[in-house]
C-alpha cells in the first residue's frame, strides 16, 4: 500500500471517530422536559389566604356583608324583670257603696280609655238623683221669682234690694243643681235608676278583677286594676364596677328588637349582691309581658375604630376569635377583638375596617379549610 493510501485511511478513521463522539454526546432523543409548577390547591395559595374560587364559594354557600361603623357598643348585659311603671298601673275604685248589677269585662281583657267596666246600683246615687230633681224644681221657682221682682224693681214698685235678694236665691239654686249634676256626670250615674257605671281611666289590660254580679262594693275597695300596655319598665341589678359608667339616657335593648332607655341608676350598693338597681323604660312589643325575666343590654358610645358585623361572621380557631375577610383569590383570616354583642351583631375593636366584606354565611366551611392547612 502506498503512502498516500495510509494518509487517506487515517483521515477517514479520524472522521468516523469524531462522528461517533458527536452521536453519543447529542443523541437522537430530546432533552428531559422541565417539570411545570403544580396548580395551587385550595387553602394552599399564599400564607394567610384561603384560596377559594367562585365555584367553590358557591358550593360552600358563602355570603358576604360589609362591616359597618359602630355608633354604639354594649357596655353590660344584666338580668332584669319586666313590670309596669308605677304611673302606668291604675286602680279603679268604687265611688259609692252598692251592689254589682252587671260586669262588662273580665281579668285579662284589653280595654280602651272610657270603656264601661261594670254597672253598680247605689242608694247614694238614687238620693243624689232625687236631690237633683228637687233642686231643679227650686231653681225654677227661684228664677221665676227673681224675674218677677226684677221687673217690679225696674217699674219702681218695690225696692231694688228685694230683687237683688231674689236673684241671689236663684243663683244659689242654679249652683246646687250644677253641683249635683256634676257628681252624677263624674260617676257616670243615672239618678232615675239609681245606678252608676265604672269606666276605664286609661287604656290597657285588666290585670286584677275582684268583682262579681250580686256582690257588694264600697268606696274603700278597687274592683279593677288596669295596667297600661303601651309602656313597661325593666328593673335589673347593675354590677358595682358599672356604677358611674352607665347613666340615665343610655340606650337599652331587649330581644327581639325592643329598644328603650335608662331612666334611673341607683347610687347605693347592696352589700349582699354588690350591685345597684337600674330602671329602664321600654315600649310594648312581642314577648314583653309584666313579670317576665329577661336579659337587658345597655349600650354606650363605641370607640372610633369599632365596627359592627353580624354575629354569624365570627368564628373561633385555636381559641381565638377570627373573621374571614374577602380578598383577591380567596379570603383572609383575621384575628379580631370583640367589645361585646347585642341584637345578633358583634362589635369589633380590631381586625376589620369599615366597609370590608366579611363572610356571614359559610364560615364553618372556611373554618374547616383553615384548620386543615
Amino acid at each position: 500500500m502506498s503512502k498516500r493510501n495510509y494518509v487517506l485511511a487515517g483521515v477517514l478513521v479520524v472522521a468516523l471517530t469524531l462522528a461517533g463522539l458527536w452521536w453519543f454526546t447529542t443523541g437522537s432523543g430530546t432533552a428531559p422536559p422541565v417539570p411545570s409548577p403544580k396548580p395551587p390547591v385550595a387553602g394552599q395559595a399564599a400564607p394567610g389566604i384561603l384560596s377559594v374560587d367562585s365555584r367553590q364559594a358557591a358550593q360552600f354557600g358563602i355570603r358576604l356583608a360589609p362591616a359597618a361603623t359602630a355608633g354604639e357598643a354594649p357596655l353590660a348585659t344584666i338580668p332584669a324583670v319586666i313590670q309596669p311603671p308605677a304611673n302606668a298601673r291604675v286602680a279603679v275604685a268604687a265611688t259609692f257603696p252598692g251592689v254589682v248589677v252587671r260586669t262588662l269585662v273580665v281579668e285579662g281583657d284589653s280595654v280602651r280609655q272610657g270603656q264601661p267596666l261594670a254597672v253598680i246600683a247605689s242608694r247614694e246615687v238614687l238620693t243624689i238623683g232625687a236631690d237633683l230633681t228637687r233642686s231643679n224644681a227650686r231653681r225654677g221657682v227661684a228664677e221665676a221669682n227673681a224675674a218677677r221682682l226684677s221687673q217690679l224693681s225696674r217699674e219702681g214698685i218695690i225696692a231694688g234690694a228685694r230683687a237683688d235678694e231674689a236673684n241671689a236665691l236663684a243663683a244659689e239654686a242654679r249652683a246646687d243643681v250644677s253641683e249635683k249634676a256634676r257628681i252624677l256626670r263624674m260617676t257616670n250615674g243615672h239618678g232615675g235608676s239609681g245606678t252608676y257605671t265604672l269606666t276605664a281611666p286609661i287604656a290597657g289590660r285588666i290585670t286584677t278583677s275582684t268583682i262579681q254580679a250580686g256582690n257588694p262594693v264600697d268606696g274603700t275597695t278597687a274592683p279593677y286594676v288596669i295596667d297600661a300596655t303601651g309602656r313597661y319598665e325593666a328593673v335589673g341589678q347593675l354590677p358595682e364596677r358599672m356604677v358611674g359608667v352607665i347613666r340615665p339616657g343610655m340606650a337599652v335593648r331587649i330581644s327581639p328588637g325592643i329598644v328603650g332607655r335608662v331612666t334611673a341608676v341607683g347610687s347605693t350598693i347592696d352589700p349582699m349582691t354588690r350591685s345597684a338597681s337600674l330602671k329602664a323604660e321600654i315600649p310594648a312589643g312581642t314577648g314583653i309581658v309584666a313579670g317576665k325575666a329577661t336579659s337587658l343590654s345597655v349600650f354606650g358610645r363605641a370607640p372610633a375604630e369599632a365596627v359592627s358585623v353580624p354575629s354569624t361572621a365570627v368564628a373561633a380557631i385555636d381559641g381565638k376569635m377570627v373573621v374571614f375577610v374577602a380578598a383577591r383569590g380567596g379570603f383572609v383570616v383575621r384575628e379580631v377583638t370583640s367589645a361585646g354583642s347585642g341584637e345578633d351583631r358583634v362589635i369589633l375593636l380590631s381586625g376589620v375596617k369599615p366597609g370590608e366584606q366579611v363572610v356571614i354565611v359559610g364560615t364553618s366551611a372556611l373554618k374547616a379549610l383553615a384548620t386543615s392547612r
